[in-house]
């Protein structure tokens, strides 16, 4: 429909819809687009919307849908929420990421509550009144100027229809100050050797069909488009060729904001809501392409002992994104080139660590639950403590490490988890009584420890000698700082005396409840050992790359 009238001062929402396939980059897209309208002074704030039931993401397997993004409110969210907050620069939270699952709960607990009098609650209008809802929400609580909604999933899904059918009512009730963004797949056959449009038009073809037409392609293909793609595209899409926008496979997805501001994707969106074009100032962001680009004379390699990665013949990246990304950010502000080295924990277990780890620059044990593959991830923890190379535990890591060295060091060899081994006269990290309650009611969604947590961190350590050397205090006289968390298991205060007398430093602790949250061994043993409770690869950015990284990069190198 014609977009002509305008209302500068009421919010205006942009819907970014995906076509094709999944995985096609709509997160990243909206992102940059996001980073573009606010460094054009535009009060930004972006919502996902997830086809799935369950009422996070915390619950799912990482293998299925990727590892789960921590908000520090203790949102389990989608991986697309970290990429808008490594791109905005913003802490995002649970009104910015809404699940089906979600929608559908808090509408039937409306009707039993009597709050529809009396009403037959149908899909239409009540799913998609809650739909429009949470976008007005997180509109009026981040005081937004444009809201940025990801929908989940594909064009054509039936799991989706009803975000669709929300997006259009919202078009039609609000001239001129809603538009669509389609984010589309456009393939090169490798026996034909040009990029197929008929997918798309397909795509747009649904989009249509559902009373929605895009005002914005933009074409996710191996390289850019041509212009005999983007007249077939305006001309079968009903649409100016120059607003079909390319985004071509890049080096870095960070180039992403400056390939789309080159094409004036930002200047048109404002035009088409009638809000005044103001020029991006993206210098910080060119600065950081530059040295993501940049030729490094250095290379490390880090050995990641894991068990999410294989799914079936393939090994997935998504299974860690945060920690992949909190690399990155680290070796780039650093200036060194990082090769990761991916390794299923069963393996380790099964053929031992000097075999299947080899002699890396440094080893990272990450987020992990259950028993399978633990016995690898302890052995890991333990072979990088003996040959002394740099070693970060997270979560999961950090817990093993310390069963590693309640067996080596203090040569309990029944020492466990009791995640693991709920029997057993040392277990060294157990469960606390808090979480206990919910164990015994199977009660496992979003009963963790979640979100932020601020410690106290011990002086004369290398935890506070990182967080004092990057500024990341809240308060650097109290040694007070924050990490995300994501876990039920906690270090067993029982042990504590034994194990600093065998040489274990506890370099933090929380202020609430005096848990345990990082643990190290001191430069003289060691030179990096620290296993850390919470998630610093989560609150990392690549403006701001996280201390324990950048600490950590950088004793690979010195142990190269």
């Amino acid at each position: 429909m014609p977009r002509t009238q305008h209302n500068k001062h009421r919010t205006k929402f942009i819907f970014v819809s995906g076509g094709v396939i999944s995985g096609i980059g709509k997160g990243l897209t909206a992102a940059s687009i996001g980073i573009l309208l606010k460094s054009a002074g535009y009060k930004v704030a972006p919502i996902k919307f997830e086809n799935y039931l369950n009422l996070d993401a915390g619950t799912i397997n990482p293998i299925e849908h990727g590892d789960p993004f921590l908000c520090e409110d203790g949102t389990e969210a989608d991986m697309d929420i970290g990429s808008y907050e490594k791109f905005l620069h913003e802490d995002m939270g649970q009104e910015n990421f809404v699940t089906m699952g979600r929608i559908y709960q808090t509408v039937i607990d409306r009707e039993r509550r009597f709050e529809y009098d009396g009403e037959d609650v149908e899909a239409i209008p009540h799913i998609t009144d809650e739909i429009t809802a949470r976008i007005k929400n997180v509109a009026a609580k981040r005081k937004a100027d444009i809201v940025l909604i990801e929908l989940g999933g594909t064009v054509g899904e039936y799991q989706n229809v009803l975000y669709y059918e929300a997006a259009r009512i919202m078009t039609l009730r609000n001239p001129g100050d809603v538009l669509h963004i389609h984010v589309s797949y456009v393939p090169t056959p490798h026996h034909l050797g040009e990029p197929k449009t008929k997918p798309t038009q397909l795509s747009v073809r649904t989009l249509n069909s559902m009373g929605i037409q895009p005002d914005f392609i933009v074409a996710r293909s191996e390289r850019y488009l041509d212009k005999r793609r983007r007249d077939r595209f305006a001309l079968f899409c009903n649409m100016h060729p120059e607003d079909i926008i390319s985004n071509p496979d890049l080096e870095s997805v960070y180039e992403i904001p400056m390939t789309l501001h080159a094409q004036g994707i930002d200047a048109r969106i404002l035009q088409k809501l009638g809000l005044e074009v103001k020029t991006p100032d993206v210098k910080e962001w060119g600065r950081l392409v530059e040295k993501i680009k940049a030729r490094k004379t250095k290379t490390i390699e880090i050995a990641i002992v894991g068990k999410y990665f294989g799914t079936g013949d393939y090994q997935l990246r998504d299974s860690y994104a945060a920690l992949f990304d909190a690399i990155d950010h680290a070796a780039t502000e650093i200036g060194v080139a990082v090769e990761t080295k991916w390794i299923d924990a069963e393996r380790v277990e099964q053929e031992g660590a000097a075999k299947i780890v080899g002699r890396p620059d440094g080893i990272i044990v990450p987020i992990g639950w259950g028993e399978r593959g633990a016995e690898g991830m302890i052995a890991a923890a333990g072979y990088a403590r003996q040959e002394k190379i740099p070693y970060l535990g997270l979560c999961y890591g950090m817990q093993l490490a310390v069963v590693a060295f309640a067996r080596d060091i203090l040569g309990w060899k029944d020492a466990n988890t009791g995640e693991n081994k709920s029997k057993g006269k040392h277990q060294v990290i157990h469960l606390i009584p808090a979480q206990k309650e919910f164990m015994q009611r199977r009660a496992y969604g979003g009963t963790m420890r979640l979100g932020a947590w601020d410690a106290v961190v011990k002086p004369d350590t290398k935890a506070f000698d990182l967080y004092r050397k990057y500024n990341d205090f809240i308060d650097e006289k109290k040694g007070l700082t924050s990490e995300r968390h994501r876990h039920r298991y906690e270090f067993n205060n029982a042990y504590v005396k034994d194990f600093e007398k065998a040489g274990l430093v506890i370099s933090a602790r929380s202020v609430k409840e005096n848990l345990v949250e990082i643990v190290e061994l001191p430069q003289t043993v060691h030179p990096f050992y620290l296993g850390t409770q919470g998630h610093p690869e989560y609150k990392s950015r690549p403006l701001r790359p996280h201390p324990i990284f950048l600490g950590f990069i950088d004793a690979c190198i010195r142990s190269k």
